[in-house]
């Protein structure tokens, strides 16, 4: 699975190299802010496809003591990183096409090779940022839903720029050139605005805050001694408004799997009580005490006439 969601962020690498050369020199050739724009968002495309490689990558990573499940997160973190590229791109554009205008610095833009660039810059990125939502839905994959968005922008910016380009040839209004860069530019904000405010809800896991850990020790304390021998382990983490709560107890041996399916209930309920919005997933181990002298008695018995 990681390696199909790293040869879809490696396509997106290689199609962005092309497409930025491709707009670059024709940029340069024909004097179009716009196109020029246009490389310099392309440009941005490829630094977010290589952060969604590399995180792609570091998401693979097995849990550790630092980020309890896993690493995933980092996929989230390369999603807000490219959202901020996107704004840094459109303030460049914004700056640029307004100095233009303010100084009315229209040069002659040859609008042929501009159009043909563009034209087949629309084609390549539909093609590319479909497959990358076709991986990033399968895998889950928040770094690749990134990267798919950062294209599915490159084409809407890309035919704004191709019908500017029309128009310009058409009339001849080369101020349009400067104005259609701006316009680019807007839909280049909106698109990272949503990008950093998606991808920022979920970032990098960490645990609880304490107050809120110590909460659920003494919740489940109030099962200990009668039902709950110990908790083996806790494991917290806030995802958005959900705070995420997994759970493994000890309880006595003899317990029956429904009397231990009513007690996980039962700490569920008072851990959803007790802190708000939380999602709980409790483990079950059996203990590995002597029942003649265990100190849950009272739930071994339960357990065993259930």
């Amino acid at each position: 699975m990681s390696g199909e969601k790293q040869n879809a962020a490696l396509l997106s690498i290689s199609s962005n190299i092309v497409l930025i050369l491709s707009k670059l020199v024709v940029g340069l050739i024909t004097n179009s802010i716009s196109i020029i724009s246009e490389a310099v968002h392309s440009f941005t495309d490829l630094l977010a496809a290589i952060i969604a490689f590399f995180s792609v990558k570091q998401s693979a990573n097995p849990p550790d003591s630092d980020h309890q499940f896993g690493h995933g997160k980092y996929e989230d973190f390369s999603g807000f990183i490219e959202g901020a590229l996107i704004l840094l791109a459109a303030g460049y554009i914004i700056s640029e096409s307004v100095e233009k205008i303010i100084n009315n610095k229209y040069d002659y833009i040859d609008t042929t090779a501009g159009i043909i660039v563009m034209l087949i810059s629309v084609i390549a990125n539909i093609i590319v940022s479909r497959h990358l939502f076709k991986v990033a839905r399968k895998t889950d994959s928040m770094a690749l839903l990134a990267d798919a968005e950062h294209l599915r922008t490159d084409v809407l910016t890309s035919a704004g720029v191709l019908v500017g380009l029309i128009l310009i040839k058409i009339t001849n209004i080369e101020i349009l050139d400067p104005i259609v860069a701006i316009l680019v530019a807007l839909i280049i904000i909106k698109a990272g605005l949503n990008l950093c405010f998606n991808s920022g809800k979920n970032l990098l896991d960490g645990s609880l805050p304490e107050e809120e850990q110590k909460i659920i020790f003494d919740t489940v304390n109030t099962f200990i001694p009668e039902e709950v021998i110990e908790i083996k382990e806790l494991k917290s983490r806030k995802s958005g408004a959900d705070k995420l709560i997994e759970l493994i107890i000890v309880i006595p041996k003899k317990l029956t799997i429904e009397a231990g399916h009513a007690l996980c209930d039962r700490i569920e309920e008072d851990l959803k009580n007790n802190i708000k919005n939380s999602r709980v997933t409790i483990h079950i181990e059996p203990c590995g005490c002597t029942c003649d002298n265990c100190k849950v008695e009272q739930a071994c018995n339960y357990g065993s006439n259930s």
